[in-house]
């Protein structure tokens, strides 16, 4: 049973499992006195894979409460839109194409759901990689995981917007053949050129073998949730990253497991190893922009980037949550 009191003022909600723990809750308060906001953020914690009935109450608590404004939504982002799309009066495409919300809120008296990782995820990686890598190297990209973000990520990377500078294939896995068998039905609604494959990896060793067999120049990412959700990292110490390969964690503090593993092999494997700290930005900048509709342009990110940049926590240790 959900069980929350009224907002006391204007409020944007963050629907997480540890929301405790992330770094907003410090740049939130922030951000809101830079954009002139004025609100608060909350935290609604709830448990991975969570009842419906409890994503529904949710939901129709923000789409109610006339001082909650909406929703930064993670990990939750296709539950909570498969048991609460009744409560919603618009959806954007990305949302209906991926079935995944990732932001609520509010317009003209409409509840609207927005998917946002896909534009998100794709401005963090405009800032990592290269221009032409992919047309000028062939590489593949390996996604470990198949949740919201793998798809989000995959759907940018094959967009026909990028003609030529595509990998030659994207592949994801996960340790549940269900969960494949669904991204490759929400993946096969794209229009690309690009391959996609799906792998089923019950073990980290599992996973090493994939990433040993990547050709240089590609990019492997951490999407699992290792390292958020849960503990440890999808491959273990013995795995071998490409040469001349990109490598995304998309956690930015924790353990940071695969982060470390990827940056002991920086030099002599030549990578590029990349944290999820712009994608977090990134990610929230977005939400920001629909629940307060507000515009935020170029100059505005970069002093909003630097603000948080002073929030950024120093010391691994703890759960990263977006």
């Amino acid at each position: 049973m959900f069980n929350f009191n009224p907002a006391l003022e204007p409020t944007m909600y963050f629907i997480g499992v540890t929301t405790a723990y992330s770094s907003i809750m410090n740049i939130f308060p922030r951000w809101s006195t830079e954009l002139q906001l004025g609100a608060a953020i909350v935290g609604i914690d709830l448990p991975l894979n969570a009842d419906s009935g409890l994503y529904r109450e949710v939901v129709s608590f923000i789409k109610h409460d006339p001082l909650s404004l909406g929703a930064l939504v993670t990990t939750h982002k296709m539950n909570i839109l498969k048991a609460a799309k009744t409560e919603f009066d618009y959806l954007d495409s990305y949302a209906t194409v991926f079935e995944e919300i990732s932001s609520i809120s509010k317009k003209n008296g409409r509840l609207e759901g927005y998917a946002k990782d896909p534009i998100s995820s794709g401005l963090a990686m405009e800032a990592f990689i290269p221009e032409n890598f992919w047309y000028e190297h062939r590489g593949e990209v390996l996604i470990l995981g198949s949740g919201g973000s793998a798809l989000a990520i995959s759907a940018y990377l094959a967009n026909k917007k990028h003609r030529t500078n595509v990998p030659t294939k994207i592949t994801l896995t996960n340790h549940h053949e269900d969960r494949l068998v669904e991204a490759r039905r929400i993946l096969s609604r794209l229009e690309t050129d690009v391959t996609f494959d799906f792998r089923l990896c019950k073990t980290p060793t599992d996973t090493d073998k994939l990433v040993r067999n990547l050709t240089p120049y590609s990019m492997v990412v951490n999407a699992t949730g290792m390292g958020k959700d849960i503990p440890g990292s999808p491959v273990t110490d013995n795995v071998i990253f490409p040469k001349n390969s990109l490598v995304w964690e998309l956690n930015y503090r924790g353990a940071l497991n695969f982060f470390h593993q990827a940056q002991k092999q920086e030099e002599d494997r030549n990578l590029r190893v990349i944290d999820g700290w712009n994608y977090f930005i990134h990610g929230w900048t977005q939400v920001i922009t629909e629940v307060f509709h507000v515009e935020i342009n170029a100059a505005a990110f970069r002093k909003l980037d630097y603000i948080a940049a002073q929030c950024q926590p120093q010391e691994v240790g703890g759960t990263h949550e977006h």
